[in-house]
């Protein structure tokens, strides 16, 4: 079946010209027959290569702490923040493998992807069945105002009374700060931002209206393996003290919540994707109103997931090692529905939390069903 064209080939557009919101002219079978069809093949072999670079990398920065007090001062105050750096970025790395595993991008066994999956997300204090099973209704639901699970805008006459005073330097300061530090612990235990439900609701939770009955085994075993690593890592705390265990653990896990937090933010939020009602909504043009992003040499040590993210929401089990080519691919077929930006990405975090603040409708059209963002009260 020959793929239809769309206008724009391929080609860069401007960062704010807006995505089509009507339905695409194209099926995501289409789409799909013009990605090489090696790159929907998974290797176990290559993913733990991948996986194996990243560990060894992460004990190497660990290793070099345990010369930081030879160091004079006061260049041992300087180490530690670049050891901090470095190891966060790297474990973000891991976190991205983790999730691959979530998304069984990792292999072709379900069990290996998940024993992978469930050892690295619970050593980086995540419930891996848990956000498996709500990242996963996220991808079936994305930019559905009614029905996905994570960074869904509200509509002005939802928005709370104080973000007006907080749309200002200082304001968006504070907001982003709070955001990128306590967002993902806050999302996990109490759903923070996530869809709303008419009952409390945690990812810790077996009972958590996310979860269906099947799904509650899998929580606990969630939970289990938070604990341990709780337990763990306070035995450790009791040996090598809790400055030590908040140096080498504590900080570099927060970058690496600041970064998940800030791509996940980016890839979905910009004012020129649609978001839609159940009236527009279908999948494919809500998993195009996704946008990629360019963060630099750190797109390569993120495994890819903030440049192919588009592609990333079109096939998901498509391993990070081919998803650059899978984008090349589509985005001659995809024209004006593909979105990327090339902004860099502090410059775009700063003016998405100035522009983006609710979602409205436009007025001057029959069509109230696509939403798109707003900032002014």
């Amino acid at each position: 079946m020959a793929v239809p064209k769309t206008n724009l080939q391929g080609k860069m557009k401007q960062p704010n010209h807006r995505t089509p919101a009507t339905k695409p002219p194209f099926t995501v079978n289409q789409l799909k027959k013009t990605i090489p069809p090696h790159c929907f093949n998974r290797s176990l072999l290559r993913s733990i290569s991948h996986l194996v670079f990243d560990l060894t990398l992460a004990f190497l920065f660990f290793k070099t702490t345990t010369y930081f007090h030879y160091l004079p001062y006061p260049l041992c105050f300087i180490a530690w923040p670049i050891y901090w750096v470095f190891q966060g970025c790297i474990s973000t790395g891991i976190w991205v493998i983790a999730h691959e595993c979530g998304h069984h991008a990792f292999s072709d066994y379900q069990l290996v992807d998940d024993m992978f999956g469930f050892i690295l997300h619970s050593a980086l204090y995540v419930p891996y069945f848990s956000w498996k099973h709500s990242h996963r209704r996220h991808h079936s639901n994305t930019c559905s105002l009614e029905h996905d699970e994570a960074f869904i805008p509200k509509p002005k006459s939802e928005v709370q009374w104080y973000l007006k005073y907080l749309n200002n330097p200082p304001g968006r300061t504070l907001t982003l700060l709070a955001t990128l530090t306590l967002g993902w612990p806050l999302y996990l235990a109490f759903n923070a931002s996530g869809q709303p439900y008419d009952r409390f609701t945690s990812h810790f939770d077996p009972y958590s209206p996310i979860f269906s009955k099947s799904e509650r085994l899998q929580v606990y075993a969630s939970d289990a393996g938070i604990l341990a690593v709780t337990y763990v890592l306070y035995h450790i705390a009791l040996s090598k003290g809790l400055a030590w265990l908040v140096c080498v653990y504590g900080v570099p896990l927060l970058i690496v919540n600041g970064f998940l937090i800030l791509i996940t933010y980016l890839n979905h939020t910009h004012i020129a994707v649609p978001h839609y009602d159940s009236t527009e909504w279908d999948w494919l043009r809500g998993a195009l109103s996704t946008v990629d992003r360019d963060y630099g040499v750190l797109n390569k040590v993120f495994h890819n997931i903030t440049n192919t993210h588009v592609a990333h929401h079109l096939f998901s089990t498509i391993p990070h090692y081919h998803a650059m080519e899978a984008t090349k691919a589509l985005k001659p077929v995809l024209g004006d529905y593909y979105h990327y930006d090339g902004t860099p990405f502090y410059k775009a975090l700063w003016r998405e939390a100035k522009e983006c603040i609710y979602v409205e409708p436009e007025e001057d059209t029959s069509v109230k069903g696509v939403y798109w963002y707003r900032n002014k009260f």
